[in-house]
């Protein structure tokens, strides 16, 4: 039985990435601080905090005792550098640490893409207001507030006009180091960078998600999301995707090529990646790239459209096993998810066994419970809770 290795970071949306790793026949350790209900799913934790990847590698190597590990996967975003780091220390297939990084740090990955000729948005760091205002004035209204390690949309804000600007400025500037503290690059990233953030110009046009696998360097397309709601902000809360887009085939071509393109200027060659476009009068503009899967419910939409598993995907590239990318089936799915109206406890929550109900539906998932508390945008990098529905047509 090969033993395989999980690094996590909390994250009430995986549960179901965790359940198919469980059924995928390998003996599972988690690398996680304070694990909950992925204990129920793995046969062994490693209680580290992951936001030292030094002492975390140094758990792991002690925990292990020279046991043999044959691989090392992440469902998360925060934990692919830590991951990366492991899996060198352990000489596993998976990014590099270098391109770990490159995929987290979003200054850095804007540089990187740009030198690879993908096209992106104007984009500079921005330290203070007064630096901030001269920027926008130089970039044009709208533009973007966004964290330099950030992740789920948290802390971005779209700014409008410099009134936008002296009133936002500040909270999402703090949001966006003290809402990441437990980031493995935050103690480094927040010294090198002195509590800057990112300004971008705003992409006008519907954003869209492409989902790869790279597998000895080439990119694999496994499907092309719709967003068809708008996404025009302040906040950019992810509500539904859809596949297969409705996209004409030459704009989707464009995107599926410019992810190969980002893969390889990124150094992605494992894993899944997670890209995700606006699309402009001049045709896409990367947003950008994750070196892993989809979030929580698009695992499902795209399993569920396509029936290729991603999570079974990675876990066999990570053990050295061949994939299989052939798709022959794309049926009309999607993901909605749902969020709490404002902040605080939550006294109830209706609706659920009768959405299970509902012809097409085939899954209503809460990540939270009564009693739990909430945020909402911009403190929140996930919904509360998805359904996944599916149907002969969009």
């Amino acid at each position: 039985m090969k033993t395989i290795m999980i690094v996590h970071t909390e994250n009430a949306s995986r549960r179901r990435h965790f359940a198919r790793a469980r059924e995928y026949g390998a003996r599972l350790i988690l690398v996680k601080h304070n694990p909950t209900w992925e204990k129920d799913y793995v046969d062994e934790c490693i209680n580290v905090d992951t936001s030292n990847t030094a002492e975390t590698v140094k758990a792991v190597i002690d925990s292990i005792s020279g046991e043999k590990i044959d691989g090392i996967v992440t469902f998360v975003e925060h934990s692919v550098p830590t991951a990366a780091a492991i899996a060198k220390a352990l000489n596993l297939p998976f990014v590099s640490e270098e391109a770990a990084q490159l995929a987290r740090d979003k200054y850095r990955m804007r540089n990187a893409l740009s030198k690879g000729g993908v096209p992106c948005p104007k984009y500079q760091l921005c330290r203070d207001l007064s630096e901030a205002k001269r920027i926008c004035k130089d970039f044009g209204y709208p533009v973007v507030l966004k964290p330099i390690i950030g992740g789920g949309s948290m802390y971005v804000r779209l700014i409008n006009d410099e009134n936008e600007l002296q009133t936002h400025f500040s909270k999402i500037q703090e949001g966006a180091w003290q809402g990441f503290a437990y980031d493995p690059l935050y103690q480094l990233s927040r010294k090198e960078y002195n509590n800057a953030i990112l300004i971008e110009s705003f992409i006008d046009g519907k954003e869209f998600s492409v989902e790869s696998m790279v597998y000895e360097n080439e990119t694999h397309t496994i499907a092309v999301q719709d967003k068809p709601l708008p996404m025009d902000g302040p906040y950019f809360d992810e509500i539904f995707f859809s596949t297969p887009s409705r996209l004409p085939k030459a704009q989707q071509d464009e995107m599926i090529r410019l992810t190969a393109l980002a893969n390889k200027a990124l150094g992605i060659n494992i894993g899944a990646t997670h890209t995700e476009f606006r699309l402009s009068s001049k045709g896409p503009v990367i947003l950008e790239t994750a070196a892993r899967m989809a979030g929580g419910p698009s695992y499902r939409t795209v399993l569920t459209s396509t029936k290729f598993d991603m999570v079974k995907a990675i876990m066999d590239l990570s053990v050295g096993e061949k994939v299989d990318f052939n798709i022959t089936e794309r049926r009309p799915s999607g993901d909605v998810c749902f969020f709490a109206p404002k902040e605080g406890i939550i006294k109830r929550i209706d609706g659920i066994e009768e959405a299970r109900k509902m012809e097409g539906v085939i899954e209503v998932e809460a990540y939270k419970k009564v009693g739990d508390e909430v945020s909402v945008a911009p403190k929140i990098f996930q919904s509360q809770g998805h359904f996944i529905v599916t149907a002969d047509t969009f």
